[in-house]
């Protein structure tokens, strides 16, 4: 019985390794105004044995009937799709696809593009695409670390914004010293959270006499007490 490929193997051996399995057919729809018959005549036309469809945006993560033909799929059978766009939302989705299937040595055709892994020319077409995927990701990778250590050099602060800015925080401290001021009423008028509060003015935690005593400089954001 032959065995499912691994990452090691030959790129461009055939997948299935013996095409004695099935044919199923995946199609699908981004919105419901759109008609499947096309689809599913031309997988009926490549002989499936077996078809899918999903109704859903290729955006949209759960496409159940793709799980579901995913899941039927055996060792030997071959996945045939109307076109790419029909299966991935993008060509790295489509690539980490096709790569579970030939782990499963499980065969891919697309009927539009005439791309089949069971043909030299199809899994030639695959590896090219699954480099150029990686080129382009590292690419990606390479431009954002250079441009954060740009900003780096600069002296740009990197991260999330803070919360509150130094004169919002000795201005937190200044209404907290008047004691009808409350914690919510001072949270309200500055357009922060209670929490955010306490964070930024921790010594809140030993109530407002603490704070009286607590100099400016010590207020550095801290972790956020239970509400007073």
């Amino acid at each position: 019985m032959p065995q499912p490929l691994d990452d090691e193997t030959d790129p461009l051996a055939p997948v299935p390794s013996v095409p004695n399995g099935k044919l199923i057919g995946y199609a699908r729809v981004s919105t419901k105004g759109q008609i499947l018959d096309r689809q599913i005549l031309a997988l009926e036309a490549a002989g499936c044995d077996r078809i899918y469809a999903d109704e859903k945006s290729g955006k949209n993560a759960e496409r159940e009937e793709l799980g579901n033909a995913l899941d039927y799929l055996r060792e030997g059978d071959t996945l045939v799709v109307p076109s790419l766009d029909r299966l991935g939302r993008s060509i790295q989705d489509l690539i980490s696809i096709v790569a579970g299937l030939r782990k499963r040595d499980i065969g891919f055709t697309s009927l539009h593009e005439a791309l089949d892994t069971t043909t030299p020319g199809g899994r030639l077409v695959f590896h090219v695409f699954a480099a150029l995927a990686e080129f382009i990701r590292e690419l990606i990778v390479q431009g954002t670390n250079e441009g954060l250590d740009a900003a780096r050099a600069r002296g740009a602060r990197l991260g999330r914004p803070a919360a509150m800015t130094p004169e919002q925080v000795q201005h937190a401290r200044d209404l907290l010293s008047r004691p009808k001021n409350t914690v919510t009423s001072i949270a309200r008028l500055l357009g922060v959270s209670r929490n955010t509060i306490y964070k930024y003015v921790p010594e809140l935690k030993g109530g407002r006499a603490a704070l009286a005593e607590a100099e400016p400089a010590t207020a550095l954001p801290g972790p956020a007490a239970p509400p007073d």
